[in-house]
């Protein structure tokens, strides 16, 4: 049977960039692999399982005789190309936040509902967040087994969640205090020491500092960040009244988020069995040695694929509720890699 053609639209930005070495990497389920940007960037070369491919230019036309296109563009670009490309006989599976919450278009995490996959009215699947997708294995696993009722979390988001400019700005931030030992000593003097503020992407220094906020404001004063893990945790999970609190900080990592979870659950929950249910679960990786100092941190894990859980405790104060300490890579797990999965469950379908 004749492979499938896939079509990367995005691909040579931060996100697309990662996918198409993930794609060199994974089993090789497609035919032809179209590569797809904006007009400026058509004609470039980029390299794909080992092969030259020219970028074509962002056109219906782009789209013809496509199977699965994979979008990683901004939110506008995705709601007006998505139905294009579905139009035009190819399933859009679409990393941007334009589609996450459409009762007609499935939020899919393989590990959790694959068969979500398969129902998409619209032609459509879409992405989850990176800061949902980071828990999201994990807590798949462990709600098949304990139904989780609640989600407090605290999110420690890398820089590079916020594009291309993210790390470079802390970067530069970096450079402006790197020498002087009495810079964070004072309140302000960071401030003070890094570029203008103007020119970052982040509403307060970033390096010798945490910023509690990531994304736009809403209501009340949450961050769109914030409810996304909230509105997106329910709908992947299938909780439609999963009781979800989090709060979002960006720190200065340039790529891996973090997250403390505070997971009550509906049946009695051991630490014991926690850890083999995690253990078991294909790809999620236990680092949970806290005296010998074995534990998951973003520089650990930084560029692998899997999500990374320590820290595991039963709370002191809370009946059947686990801690947890979660790692995974935001540009990998947190959007290239599930994207890439969810294609190929489409993949499987249209061969099987």
């Amino acid at each position: 049977m004749t492979k499938p053609t896939l079509a990367v639209v995005g691909a040579t930005g931060a996100v697309g960039t990662v996918m198409l070495d993930i794609l060199s990497g994974r089993p090789d389920v497609w035919g032809e692999i179209r590569l797809i940007a904006s007009p400026r960037s058509a004609g470039k070369v980029l390299k794909v399982r080992g092969e030259e491919v020219v970028v074509q230019a962002l056109a219906p036309e782009a789209f013809d005789g496509v199977d699965v296109a994979m979008f990683d563009v901004p939110d506008e670009v995705s709601a007006e190309w998505a139905p294009i490309a579905a139009a035009r006989g190819a399933v859009a599976v679409d990393n941007s936040g334009a589609f996450r919450m459409d009762p007609d278009v499935p939020l899919v995490v393989p590990e959790c509902n694959p068969e979500a996959a398969r129902v998409r009215p619209r032609g459509i699947i879409a992405n989850p967040n990176c800061t949902t997708l980071s828990m999201m294995a994990a807590m798949g696993a462990l709600h098949r087994e304990y139904g989780l009722r609640a989600l407090v979390v605290a999110s420690y988001q890398a820089v590079s969640g916020a594009g291309v400019s993210g790390p470079e700005r802390l970067y530069d931030e970096i450079a402006a205090v790197a020498g002087d030992r009495t810079i964070g000593t004072v309140a302000g003097d960071v401030r003070k020491a890094v570029p203008d503020l103007a020119d970052s992407p982040f509403p307060a220094p970033l390096a010798l500092n945490v910023v509690p906020w990531a994304g736009s404001l809403k209501d009340g004063g949450w961050s769109s960040e914030e409810l996304k893990v909230r509105n997106e945790s329910r709908k992947i999970l299938g909780i439609p009244d999963l009781k979800v609190s989090a709060t979002c900080v960006r720190v200065p990592v340039v790529t891996t988020h973090s997250l403390a979870v505070h997971a009550t659950f509906a049946k009695p929950v051991t630490v014991e069995g926690a850890r083999a249910i995690l253990s078991a679960a294909p790809t999620v990786v236990v680092l949970d040695d806290p005296a010998a100092g074995v534990f998951p941190t973003p520089a650990d894990v930084v560029g692998t694929d899997p999500t990374y859980v320590g820290r595991i405790r039963q709370a002191l104060d809370f009946p059947d509720t686990l801690e947890l300490f979660v790692c995974g890579d935001n540009l990998r797990k947190g959007a290239a890699l599930n994207t890439a999965e969810i294609a190929e469950l489409v993949a499987a379908e249209l061969t099987s």
